[in-house]
């Protein structure tokens, strides 16, 4: 029983803001305040007898008890941090002061809640948290894995998704679904797709438990009806655009999400967008310094640079590769007669065309206008190259339709330069395949006439005129 001191205060402890509780010997409360039911969500009476240490969140329970073997030793246990669950399953952050009455063989502490104040510095913590990843990440995905890891140490998130709207913001993309931390391959079930696609069109938060759920629309809980009971999704806005969803989903039986956590994850997804945001923007710029925007082809520096390294790497293993330079004959005709969209069109076919006759670990590039070069790294025979060539302008010279029952067949004057035959550095090599494309390009044009002609629907060009 309690000591006679602590039952004759009763009533003035039950006025105080923090809690105070006594505990017995054996670790039972043996008497509450009245502001444990605010802190801890029991009455009094449910309090008394319960087991302390089974109300400690199971992660802080061993230091707790260390903690309370210390007190009982006669230690007066100053400002202590841990942390309980509620009854409601939700986790409370409390601060203990202790001392141990060793006439009344009872501990005797004063509670306060810090919840709120934990809370403010973690929010505080993620959002820098969240900054420095958003350097730190190499791409979008890599971004989004670690912000599960951050948000997870402000709320529960076995479960999260990131789904990303496209370019045109007609559709959803899945850029991570994990059901545990670090998968991504996961795919989204119906639920998960109808309830981001819902948050993403309303641009309003959307909590979804076993107390909601009866509050969705038919359609939409008819389909999340067999969802997880706990589900949480925020739209992710930069500025005033919507560019996504973030949403947290945990298992039945799990602590529902409360509108606390809506708030938290609502303050946290508005700088999780803007790091996002500028991960893709970040991107894109890299993508446009090196990649041809017209055919998604390696432009000339990004060409240069595996140039570089397939050199490097060919004088250290001593072995072979070849440089191809195309250009396409007569090219200026088909925008001359067809107008630049059809131009353009022949382009990025030809780029597809001639990624297609290439292994993986080769280099097809678009050098500017008109003009290509494939890298085959590692070639070793060069008696196949002549049957390359050939794959190259067959391929080239399919029928290409470009509008209006018009086919096009678009054929290349191909030059070719090995190492280390023809040049030991990029520039012998690129100059040498250059030269030797003029070569075939001038021998190509003496076989005719300069036309352009149609025949059977098919359009094929030849002639003198320079491209």
């Amino acid at each position: 029983m309690p000591s006679a001191t602590v039952l004759g205060h009763a009533g003035f402890l039950d006025m105080l803001l923090d809690a105070v509780c006594v505990v017995d010997r054996s670790g039972h409360f043996v008497f509450v305040s009245a502001a444990c039911e605010q802190i801890f969500g029991y009455t009094q009476e449910e309090m008394i007898g319960k087991v302390m240490i089974d109300m400690v969140h199971p992660e802080d329970r061993e230091r707790t008890l260390a903690a309370a073997g210390r007190v009982m030793a006669g230690q007066t246990h100053l400002h202590f941090e841990n942390r309980y669950l509620h009854k409601d399953g939700q986790v409370v952050h409390i601060m203990w002061s202790a001392r141990w009455s060793e006439v009344d063989q009872l501990r005797i502490a004063v509670a306060r809640d810090i919840t709120e104040s934990k809370r403010t510095a973690s929010m505080q913590a993620a959002v820098y948290a969240i900054s420095e990843a958003a350097h730190a990440a190499e791409d979008v995905l890599g971004l989004i894995r670690q912000v599960h890891h951050i948000i997870a140490s402000l709320l529960p998130a076995p479960g999260l998704s990131v789904a990303l709207i496209d370019r045109d913001g007609t559709s959803l993309a899945f850029a991570y679904n994990a059901i545990e931390f670090d998968d991504a391959a996961t795919e989204p079930d119906a639920a998960a797709l109808a309830l981001c696609a819902e948050v993403a069109s309303t641009r309003k938060p959307l909590l979804v438990t076993r107390e909601t759920i009866g509050h969705l629309p038919d359609t939409l809980g008819h389909i999340a009806g067999p969802a997880p009971q706990n589900w949480l999704g925020v739209p992710l806005n930069a500025g005033q655009e919507t560019i996504g969803v973030l949403a947290l989903h945990s298992a039945q039986g799990s602590a529902a999400y409360s509108e606390a956590d809506r708030e938290l994850l609502q303050y946290i997804s508005t700088q999780v967008a803007t790091a996002i945001q500028r991960k893709q923007l970040h991107a894109q710029l890299h993508r446009m310094a090196q990649f041809d925007e017209l055919t998604a082809l390696p432009n000339r520096r990004l060409f240069h640079d595996r140039l570089e390294n397939a050199l490097a790497r060919a004088q250290r293993q001593q072995h072979r590769l070849c440089v191809l330079f195309l250009d396409l004959d007569h090219f200026k005709q088909i925008n001359d007669m067809f107008g630049h969209a059809a131009g353009d069109a022949v382009l990025r076919e030809v780029g597809r065309r001639l990624a297609h006759c290439v292994r993986s670990a080769d280099t097809v590039a678009r050098m500017g206008g008109d003009e290509f070069v494939v890298l085959l790294d590692d070639f070793q025979d060069p008696g196949q190259v002549p049957a390359m060539v050939e794959k190259i302008r067959n391929a080239l010279g399919q029928p290409l339709d470009i509008g209006g029952g018009r086919m096009l067949r678009p054929l290349p004057s191909v030059g070719i330069a090995l190492y280390p035959e023809h040049g030991k550095d990029s520039q012998q090599l690129l100059r040498h395949a250059d030269d030797a494309m003029y070569i075939e390009k001038k021998r190509r044009q003496s076989a005719g006439p300069a036309s352009c002609q149609t025949d059977g629907g098919a359009v094929t060009t030849s002639g003198h005129q320079e491209s």
